[in-house]
């Protein structure tokens, strides 16, 4: 079957009634499941198993829990998941092109594709391309149910066979979407039936289109494309290529610039200086070239030099449209060398996984007006200045910041705040309840972070004996932390106090030499300190992936529990390393709040009580 195709819109296709669905970037696949077969084939007809062989294995070992809906056909996307929100087009391009039988199975167990399913089209042999979208979907999701597979998407899990879920508010969605820099959405109307090979306007395709102020350098004689690029420094570096979204007197007017400002031409060429600057949206770069670039409009009011490099690579992710970004050459740290349009990428970059920490819990910042080339200072109170969509929460006569959205993340960057504190607690939760148990293990020096590292090992090993999950991350000063995160709303301070207590006097009895709970920084020696009074209400630690004010560019970076090994230098874990790190292996804390809602807490917390 050919499959149906939505039509795509540049206006948000917000319309009464209607549901909305992330749009995944990847193969569109059909799957047709028989008795006799599974076969899952493309848009283009092509047989799509023998180079996802993953995906056969999964299905075959779910047969007995599909057997009663056979024959089945499911309207899919065939994808490598980054996260909920977003599937790797790159990836899911490389592995469609591999055509080593080995390095297919290596790909396929190392990191292995998804087949997300939006519709279904036929159910225990009978056609619903008859029924109504919303009846459809409705189907779809008890198939799951009663097959014993998630309605939620879950990047991390094994299920290779996932439901794309359906929303309400186009708003709810389209948030997600741009935090984590998914492809779009698709609008679909609940009325709708699934017409084969069909573009309709019953679905509704909106991208995250990002935006680029570029210039012209040539244009293409043999297919008409206008080939544009931006400033690196003085060199000029091409960054792709347009045809789409000009009218015909904006064609009219690039061939008379192109007439005035030619410098050559050959064959396949005309090149002209650098003059006139436009608008390109585009969905992301791909082998150095804008993907799916149109024409948005001119920049008259931009010279050349305007275009830069910089600027493009801050917004090949959505930065909000009404946060500016002053100064943005800014020096913040002289090594390694950052400024303040780099702090505020990071942290666009990073705010996946760093404002759920953030989001309903009350916020103090240190601000670096000045980089570390001046003095920093303690915000707890709201300025009066803050935007209207920073929210705020009042505790005990102080309007904190609550950062519960990208927004107001961008707005601090941009006010150079560095340090981001967080208490134990959210907002919401009830009277002295905690969401996590902390240890903050404290050494005397940066040059003595080794003690830091023989002490998580030793709560690891502690925490594997309970079944309980931990996760480590550094300071990004001098020593490490050990979370355990909690189910909400189940635990008091008391009760954690308990556990963070019995850690502390575990560590000091295990070697005594090498720990102490002494508060007084004169009386511990040369020994790490175990701060368990820290985990207190009132108390804040530093959130996850906050940069730190400190010479190095420090970042509480999250680890993996493999990389607390002898040798662990912090110093590496600076605002540029830990960026590229991200990018290249993801967030280890990922799946924190989940193992929080799963922590086997309640048969400790009884034992430690028991003690008392």
């Amino acid at each position: 079957m050919k499959p149906m195709l939505p039509v795509l819109s540049f206006e948000q296709p917000v319309r009464q009634g209607w549901s909305y669905e992330v749009k995944y970037d990847g193969f569109r696949a059909m799957l047709e499941w028989t008795e006799e077969s599974i076969n899952i084939v493309s848009r283009n007809g092509k047989p799509l198993l023998p180079q996802f062989p993953e995906i056969d294995q999964f299905l075959s070992s779910h047969i007995e829990a599909f057997r009663p809906y056979l024959p089945l056909l499911l309207d899919c996307e065939l994808v490598i998941l980054e996260n909920e929100y977003k599937a790797n087009f790159s990836a899911i391009q490389v592995r469609g092109r591999m055509k080593s039988e080995n390095r297919i199975q290596e790909s396929a167990k190392k990191v292995p594709a998804r087949l997300m399913a939006f519709d279904l089209l036929m159910l225990s042999g009978t056609s619903l391309l008859d029924r109504v979208y919303s009846d459809r979907k409705k189907q779809l999701n008890d198939l799951f149910i009663k097959t014993g597979l998630p309605v939620k998407v879950n990047p991390s899990n094994q299920q290779l066979l996932q439901y794309v879920k359906s929303y309400s508010d186009f708003n709810e969605i389209w948030e997600h979407v741009s935090l984590h820099d998914g492809e779009g959405i698709v609008a679909k109307d609940p009325a709708g039936r699934w017409e084969e090979g069909k573009r309709t306007d019953k679905w509704v395709k909106y991208k995250n289109f990002k935006l680029v102020n570029c210039f012209l350098i040539a244009f293409e004689k043999a297919n008409g494309y206008y080939h544009c690029a931006v400033y690196k420094d003085e060199e000029i570096v091409q960054i792709g290529h347009i045809l789409f979204g000009l009218k015909p007197e904006e064609k009219q007017a690039l061939s008379a610039v192109i007439r005035q400002n030619s410098t050559n031409e050959d064959n396949r060429f005309i090149y002209v200086e650098p003059a006139i600057c436009f608008e390109v949206k585009y969905l992301e770069l791909y082998d150095g070239e804008l993907r799916e670039p149109h024409f948005n409009r001119f920049r008259f009011d931009l010279k050349p030099e305007d275009c830069t490099y910089d600027h493009f690579l801050f917004n090949q992710k959505n930065a909000p449209e009404d946060v500016e970004l002053t100064h943005p050459d800014k020096p913040v740290w002289e090594s390694p060398p950052v400024r303040k349009i780099d702090l505020v990428h990071y942290l666009r970059e990073v705010s996946p996984s760093m404002l759920p920490f953030l989001q309903k819990r009350l916020l103090t910042v240190i601000r670096y007006p000045h980089g570390m080339f001046g003095e920093a200072f303690y915000q707890k109170n709201c300025p009066d200045y803050a935007p209207d969509f920073v929210e705020t929460h009042l505790d005990e006569d102080i309007n904190y910041i609550v950062c519960n959205g990208l927004k107001t993340l961008v707005w601090l960057g941009n006010q150079l705040a560095i340090e981001f504190h967080i208490p134990f607690r959210t907002i919401d939760s009830q009277p002295n309840k905690v969401s996590e148990i902390v240890l903050d293990l404290d050494p005397p020096s940066i040059g003595d972070f080794q003690l830091a590292v023989t002490a998580a090992l030793h709560i690891k090993e502690v925490l594997d004996g309970l079944n309980l999950t931990g996760f480590v991350k550094t300071s990004g000063n001098k020593g490490l932390q050990v979370y355990i995160p909690l189910p909400a709303n189940t635990y008091t301070f008391d009760e954690t106090r308990l556990f963070t207590e019995f850690i502390a006097h575990y560590l000091v009895s295990k070697e005594t030499d090498l720990f102490t709970i002494e508060r007084m920084k004169k009386n511990r020696g040369n020994k790490l300190y175990v701060d368990y009074v820290q985990h207190a209400h009132g108390k804040t630690i530093i959130a996850p992936y906050s940069p730190r004010g400190n010479q190095h560019a420090g970042v509480a970076a999250p680890l993996l529990w493999e990389e607390v090994v002898n040798g662990l230098d912090p110093k590496e874990f600076n605002l540029p390393n830990v960026l590229k790190r991200y990018r290249k292996i993801g967030d280890p804390f990922k799946d924190y709040f989940a193992a929080g809602e799963e922590q086997p807490f309640a048969p400790v917390l009884e034992f430690l009580k028991s003690t008392k």
